[in-house]
């Protein structure tokens, strides 16, 4: 081939995984390597049972079709490898490939392409992962799916060091409470306890910073020595005052407060303490800056101020979020700290909430509740803040405070449900909250409403199993929980039948590939044209891995990945199988997650033509497993033979 006809070759195969990833001298020479041919449409290329091709081959432009017996499997898009059984170990062809329209192709001789697999680890991922198109997808290919991911997409960024960079964002306080040297200890704590703040800084009369006055100091230096409190402040407080400029960066700030053991760092118009005070910088503040580590964000959540503020950390916490995906950071562990992140929410709501309403409610008050958070944040997979999906029960009480414990607990849970709402957690469409009545119960009633579900499975009652199954007790009397759940397994046991009413319910949701092996997309309304991934992925995974969970009679695991790999050790046979759907409930909350996190949604529907062609392929290799538990529930329950 003639140079310009190389350079045009490489230019096609440099935009194609696994092309791209190669060295220029490397495509290069596989540029030249290639051999172009045409085909007319109808032609076939190959057939199934063929020996391997000396080629591989990569669709330039047109369609080709891979068919078994006559049915389409795949077609191929512009830039898809097909024909890769000769480089994965010279076996004979799988599948039949045809042209579904006059179609140009590379073929690339396997012998030359060979010598780059042993060179260069990605490009042997790649196929390894299964990304190649009519490849058989094996169950070791999530595995390798999962890593490829974390290979291709690896990002370097620390965001840890953000902090000594300049570029971390931090909120200074410039309101700074102050008094005179001549006021008193006792005035002084009145103002410290009136403002809510944590420091008092003492000024001459030019607001000037002479001194600090911080609730160590009243601590240590007064109740813990017996002093008066009609003491001056100038006699107790600390001096003299470290002074930075309000305008230098973080790293300085933060830094200075480290070496000087400071729990309050004041901020002076020139920098020294010989220029008016103009703001404040406190520990808590640097807490609130530092977002990226869990630990801070629990700590921050914990001494919040407000749901403004409580709103403003857990928007940071996002941002972590973001790097722990990007970074390939373990699910199992991204999914605990976001919950954690989540619940400290939820137990701060309950206690302000009942701070604000014993006194109103003072003969209910120490009546034992659960607050219940169900669906996906009870199974511990809310890494947005999507719909809220909880409720609230408590214990039996006497008739005379019937009345009076349920507005008190009705007003409780509608506290919590407007703490997350002023967090950032949407509503939920079907008000399924503990704002709710219909939610917020006694012990007994829940019972009754479980037992209901179970013995009358209608369609409504089977949608509502699918969401308060999957309870988990954040705040209040765990054994509430606990009792709840004991008493839907009895129930179940009493009615088994339910499991067979649960598993149809389970198969609603088809594999979510179409008869072409391509994403079933809405066909009209808002999302159009967009893959459905919670419904037409995720939600067929959660439902079978309810089911045979309830099947087995094992409580206390509510999340889906942790129930299938409980699964796949009491079920053996299908060991495989079970830790394979484990990895693509994983590679699917995932991919969900950073969806919505660019584009600032829940990331329920994704374009399946914005994907990279290797998103694409692990989003489709991620439904490998749902057909194959789909037909084991088929014959377990015998749904074949049986009639709602």
């Amino acid at each position: 081939m003639s140079n310009v006809i190389i350079n045009r070759v490489a230019e096609f195969l440099r935009r194609h995984p696994p092309f791209s990833f190669l060295e220029e001298g490397d495509l290069l020479r596989i540029a030249q390597s290639v051999e172009i041919s045409y085909l007319a449409k109808g032609e076939v290329l190959f057939r199934k049972g063929e020996p391997a091709n000396p080629h591989f081959f990569i669709l330039k432009e047109g369609q080709i079709l891979l068919q078994e017996e006559g049915q389409i499997r795949e077609y191929c898009d512009v830039g898809d490898l097909f024909g890769v059984l000769a480089l994965l170990g010279k076996r004979p062809y799988v599948l039949d490939a045809l042209a579904g329209e006059n179609s140009l192709i590379y073929a690339v001789p396997v012998e030359e392409f060979e010598k780059l697999l042993e060179k260069n680890p990605k490009v042997s991922l790649y196929f390894a992962a299964g990304f190649a198109a009519g490849q058989v997808v094996f169950r070791t290919d999530l595995g390798q799916g999962q890593k490829a991911r974390e290979v291709f997409g690896r990002k370097e960024q620390d965001h840890s060091l953000l902090i000594f960079s300049g570029q971390s964002t931090i909120q200074i306080s410039k309101n700074v409470l102050t008094c005179k040297p001549s006021d008193s200890v006792q005035e002084a704590a009145y103002w410290m306890d009136q403002q809510q703040v944590s420091s008092i800084v003492i000024c001459d009369e030019s607001k000037f910073p002479i001194g600090i006055l911080t609730d160590k100091d009243l601590r240590s230096k007064v109740l813990a020595k017996g002093l008066s409190t009609s003491l001056p402040v100038s006699e107790i407080m600390s001096s003299p005052v470290i002074t930075k400029k309000p305008e230098s960066d973080f790293a300085e700030l933060y830094l200075s407060m480290i070496k000087n053991r400071l729990h309050h760092l004041v901020l002076t118009e020139d920098g020294t303490d010989q220029s008016p005070v103009c703001g404040i910088l406190s520990d808590h503040d640097v807490l609130l800056s530092m977002g990226n580590s869990p630990a801070v964000i629990i700590h921050a959540l914990i001494n919040a101020r407000s749901n403004e503020e409580m709103g403003q950390i857990r928007d940071r916490a996002e941002e972590m979020l973001r790097y722990y995906l990007e970074n390939e950071v373990a699910m199992d562990f991204v999914a605990a700290v976001m919950t954690e992140i989540n619940d400290v929410i939820i137990q701060r709501a309950i206690e302000e909430g009942k701070k604000l309403l014993i006194p109103k409610f003072p003969e209910v008050g120490s009546i034992p509740f659960a607050f219940l958070s169900m669906g996906s944040e009870g199974r511990e997979e809310q890494l947005l803040r999507t719909d809220q999906d909880n409720a609230l029960v408590y214990g039996e009480v006497p008739e005379s405070l019937q009345e009076k414990a349920r507005a008190y607990f009705q007003e409780l849970g509608t506290y919590v449900v407007e703490t997350l709402l002023a967090c950032g957690f949407a509503s939920c469409p079907g008000e399924i909250m503990a704002s709710n009545s219909k939610w917020v119960l006694p012990i007994s009633s829940w019972k009754a409403q479980f037992s209901e579900w179970i013995l009358h499975p209608s369609p409504e009652a089977l949608m509502k199993s699918s969401i308060f199954f999957d309870f988990r007790v954040v705040a209040g009397t765990r054994s509430l929980g606990d009792e709840l759940t004991s008493h839907i397994f009895d129930e179940i046991k009493k009615k088994p039948i339910f499991l067979n009413f649960l598993a149809q319910n389970a198969l609603q949701n088809p594999p979510p590939l179409g008869f072409f092996r391509n994403f079933l997309v809405e066909k009209s309304g808002e999302h159009r044209d967009q893959f459905d991934i919670k419904a037409r992925a995720m939600l067929p995974l959660t439902d079978l891995a309810r089911l045979l969970i309830l099947y087995h009679g094992i409580p206390g695991i509510n999340n889906t990945f942790k129930r299938f790999e409980k699964l796949s050790e009491l079920e053996p046979n299908y060991r495989d199988l079970f830790i394979q759907a484990a990895k693509a409930y994983e590679i699917l909350m995932r991919m969900r997650a950073l969806e919505g996190l660019q584009e600032r949604n829940s990331g329920r529907f994704i374009a399946p033509e914005k994907l990279g062609k290797i998103q694409r392929n692990l989003l489709k290799n991620s439904f490998s497993p749902i057909q194959e538990l789909q037909e084991i529930v088929q014959v377990r329950f015998q749904l074949d033979y049986f009639r709602s």
